[in-house]
């Protein structure tokens, strides 16, 4: 009798598995989800930062020496650290550590270009204390050095902005006195928050302007079929989806299938990403037309860098139903199911001790 019990407990907490809707399953990591993102972008626009009044230092600025110099990458996967600048007749060399082993070769250049070079251009490592050292040659500091690196495990170049600088070395390095950068940027920086703000309600009010259709249902919530097409192909969102009827007029909750996206882009007017609890990305966006393309821009941040990709939606008109079809919503009402199920199968199992004492 206890072994029976024991089944039927088992049976029954497996039946929210089984209800829960295949499109609400997500069993791909989020590394994975950025790996596969990365695949539609084969070399991104990365730019690190230059602070306001940075202009080139040549090597004839510089005298001949050895210093430590601070470097500014454009990714966070390729973390640059430990630089020195060696000046030396009219070249200039700098020596620096990624902390890690993944990347076997660069190339002073476009990922692109490395891909067609020839393999005696690419530069070399070595291994130091489970990290890697690279030495390259720079024109010039203060100003943005592009590379390429080459991954190991992904078998595929990336490329890379590299910034050094020249404020960071000793003044006795260089052949005139640099200006206050941070001064200069700090005072730069002050007067761009007023224009920040400005910004984002130029946002708002484009976001207010656009008109969504007009739909003949009570204010409430439904479901909506929608189809995405573009970018890879392997980010998703989640169909059916939410649809809000506020005043007669459409709007839709879109769920992705990735954690990285950060806005959308709708007739210029921009929506964020509304969940923040680190899960999947979430907007509300206006539908602006049913059974017709709507092209809109979706910023990720998968591999670090922003990136702005296109999609089209198609909002389907003949497929508003129950809010209960949406994916979230059938989730919830499962776990309902299933917290009743486990009180349900608590009680039973102590009926079951119970009579066997008995």
């Amino acid at each position: 009798m206890k072994r029976l019990s024991q089944k039927l407990i088992i049976c029954l907490l497996l039946i929210p598995v089984l209800l829960i809707p295949t499109g609400w399953k997500n069993d791909v990591s989020d590394e994975e989800k950025a790996q596969r993102v990365s695949d539609a972008h084969f070399e991104m626009d990365t730019n690190p930062e230059l602070k306001y009044g940075m202009s080139p230092i040549y090597v004839n600025d510089v005298k001949e020496g050895t210093y430590d110099i601070k470097a500014y990458s454009s990714s966070k996967y390729f973390n640059v650290k430990d630089a020195k600048l060696t000046v030396s007749g009219e070249k200039m060399t700098v020596t620096f550590i990624i902390p890690s082993t993944s990347y076997k070769y660069l190339y002073m250049g476009t990922g692109k270009e490395a891909e067609e070079a020839d393999e005696s251009l690419y530069i070399g490592y070595r291994e130091v204390n489970d990290q890697t050292e690279f030495t390259i040659p720079v024109n010039a500091l203060n100003a943005k050095v592009p590379c390429a690196a080459y991954s190991k495990s992904r078998k595929r170049w990336y490329a890379r902005n590299l910034v050094f600088d020249a404020s960071s070395l000793p003044e006795s390095a260089l052949s005139f006195k640099l200006p206050d950068y941070e001064l200069i940027d700090e005072a730069v920086r002050s007067y761009e928050v007023i224009g920040a703000e400005d910004l984002k309600k130029q946002r708002l009010e484009a976001s207010k302007a656009l008109t969504p259709v007009t739909m003949d249902l009570n204010d409430g919530e439904y479901s909506i079929e929608v189809n995405m097409t573009g970018g890879s192909g392997r980010a998703s969102i989640s169909s059916p989806t939410m649809l809000s009827i506020r005043e007669g007029k459409a709007y839709a909750t879109l769920m992705w299938s990735s954690t990285y996206y950060d806005y959308m882009i709708l007739d210029g007017a921009y929506f964020y990403n509304t969940n923040e609890g680190g899960g999947p990305s979430t907007f509300e966006i206006p539908i602006t037309a049913l059974d017709e393309p709507i092209n809109i821009i979706a910023d990720t941040t998968a591999m670090g860098d922003p990136v702005e990709i296109e999609y089209v939606l198609t909002f389907y008109e003949e497929s508003v139903g129950d809010k209960g079809a949406v994916p979230q919503e059938s989730a919830k009402v499962v776990l309902l199911i299933a917290g009743l199920i486990i009180i349900f199968g608590g009680i039973l199992n102590q009926l079951v001790k119970k009579r066997k004492k008995q």
